[in-house]
């Protein structure tokens, strides 16, 4: 009896030891950060929390006081370490992996199955968004990605389309330098409330502008956005042809704009170069008045005087013949 009793005794000691003791061992990948749980609460470090850590520099006075979690103990790659039978090891990658924008982690079939993420500009077009982004598990935060919020991948992925899709809506070209104003006035007027292309144009500015806009991700999420890879930013296809046209319209009237300033040019020449020549004509035309005007007045002096020559000569021939008849007297 006393045998069946030491062979049980040895053989739970074999199965603890094999179990719990040889069990209790693991090692952690170079690619990978672990966090361990006693009694199912994790292993924290005491008195700090992510406020005092440099993630938590992007969020606001508000969002410090929402998004505030524990530091706990990161496990870092090596090994083999131990764990007791009550402790529980939670291995994380920290690996930078890729997603399609588009990609909803809770209902993978939306969003034509994660390939367009779609969007309505500030001129209410609808426009789809192609791209990807590239993202990591953060070690400073592993309590918010482990422990503090449920798939953290779809909070992230929602805050991040929720940047985006108020970015697109609220998109304004920047002002185009270098043109004449008449020019920019008129492409301005005909161009009124088309964004798409703009946004084409600004695609690195966008892409800057949702890095900086998930800055603070790691603190909120426990998740780093490495980069936002915005590619493409389509209309619809009934849109697509109606954008065709009209900046085949926009390039025809700045060529006609420039065709009309090339004629009012020589017009405003040809008009100066009339001018002038009125004016010349109008002073040979005064020249040659002036001049007959003093020929004539010369010529009317010579009558008159001739005129009163004869008069004085039929005077004198009228007074010879009674100065003749006297002296018959």
């Amino acid at each position: 009896m006393s045998g069946i009793f030491l062979g049980c005794t040895l053989g739970f000691v074999v199965w603890f030891l094999s179990r719990y003791l040889a069990g209790g061992l693991y090692t952690v990948n170079q690619n990978e950060r672990a966090v361990k749980t006693i009694f199912g609460r994790a292993d924290r470090v005491p008195d700090m929390t992510t406020a005092s850590d440099p993630i938590a520099e992007s969020l606001t006075e508000d969002e410090k006081l929402r998004y505030i979690y524990p530091q706990v103990r990161v496990i870092p790659p090596g090994g083999p370490y131990f764990k007791w039978p009550w402790e529980k090891v939670h291995k994380v990658s920290i690996a930078t992996q890729t997603l399609n924008m588009a990609y909803d982690p809770e209902n993978p079939s939306a969003n034509s199955g994660g390939t367009i993420l779609e969007a309505v500009t500030k001129d209410q077009l609808n426009t789809g968004l192609t791209g990807q982004i590239r993202y990591r598990v953060s070690d400073r935060n592993l309590y918010a990605y482990v422990f503090g919020v449920n798939h953290p991948i779809a909070h992230v992925m929602g805050y991040f389309i929720s940047v985006l899709r108020e970015r697109i809506a609220n998109f304004e070209a920047p002002a185009k330098g270098g043109s004449a104003p008449e020019l920019r006035s008129a492409e301005a007027s005909i161009v009124q409330g088309i964004s798409i292309n703009d946004l084409r144009k600004n695609l690195r500015d966008l892409n800057e502008h949702m890095d900086r806009e998930c800055l603070s991700s790691p603190a909120r999420y426990g998740i780093v956005l490495d980069a936002s890879l915005i590619t493409g930013i389509d209309p619809p296809p009934e849109v697509e042809s109606a954008l065709a046209a009209i900046n085949t319209a926009i390039q025809t009237t700045a060529s006609k704009l420039a065709a009309l300033g090339s004629a009012a040019k020589r017009i405003e020449v040809q008009t100066d170069f009339t001018g002038k020549l009125s004016d010349i004509l109008k002073q040979g035309i005064g020249n040659l008045v002036d001049a007959d005007l003093a020929a004539e007045s010369a010529s009317l002096q010579s009558l008159q005087i001739r005129q009163q020559l004869g008069t004085q000569a039929l005077s004198i021939a009228n007074q010879r013949p009674s100065s003749i008849l006297s002296l018959f007297r």
